[in-house]
């Protein structure tokens, strides 16, 4: 299965980091699709990152929102005849991501969302992608905090406790959150306090640390 290059990404930070000491700390933080991603960017280049922060990463897809038997496994069929057919049945993800109703709202309102069913080709990929990176959590090697609500039934948390359980990386946390849902910045603002409060201590030490490493050589 080709492995996916994330070269429109990979070139982005390399010109964002060049104007900076390469000394200096440099952390990559995701969500969602983003932390499949993120993971991908560090499988691609494992020396440029100093530890990753992956918010209710894409290691796994929902049942909830997997195209139904036997259409997943027809899948590629659709894709290669109709890429761009809206044929995979699913919930709105906004729906059941954001709990908080003005947040809902304000997904909702954003002019760059999509309000139609995935496409065959992108239900492809997605699955793909999910794949890719499941035959590799082993080559996993950054520092990593992984945040994810318990609820969440976008991107199943068996993933991202696959990925911890099997990851190459001698500092890995994860961290399961009780009753929260995919979107962790969608939560009431005491639950937002206490992960993004838990994400900001976890950069702070692995910040330090990297930098008096950096020193040291």
């Amino acid at each position: 299965m080709p492995f996916p290059e994330p070269c429109d990404l990979q070139a982005f930070f390399s010109n964002f980091c060049s104007r900076f000491p390469p000394s200096l700390p440099a952390f990559l933080y995701a969500e969602s699709l983003g932390g499949a991603m993120a993971l991908l960017l560090h499988l691609r280049d494992k020396r440029s990152w100093s530890g990753l922060i992956l918010n209710g990463t894409m290691c796994g897809i929902s049942p909830r929102f997997k195209p139904p038997w036997p259409l997943e496994h027809l899948l590629w069929i659709a894709a290669a005849v109709a890429p761009t057919w809206q044929v995979v049945p699913t919930r709105a993800i906004p729906h059941v991501s954001f709990k908080e109703e003005w947040k809902f709202r304000l997904a909702l309102g954003s002019p760059r969302r999509t309000a139609t069913r995935p496409r065959a080709g992108t239900a492809l990929e997605l699955l793909r992608i999910c794949k890719v990176l499941q035959d590799r959590f082993e080559e996993v090697e950054a520092p990593m905090l992984v945040v994810h609500g318990e609820e969440d039934i976008v991107c199943d948390p068996k993933g991202v406790e696959e990925l911890v359980r099997r990851a190459g990386s001698k500092d890995k946390t994860l961290k399961i959150y009780e009753g929260m849902w995919h979107q962790l910045v969608g939560e009431p603002q005491e639950n937002v306090e206490k992960v993004f409060g838990d994400i900001i201590n976890w950069l702070k030490d692995r910040a330090t640390r990297a930098r008096a490493h950096a020193d040291a050589q």
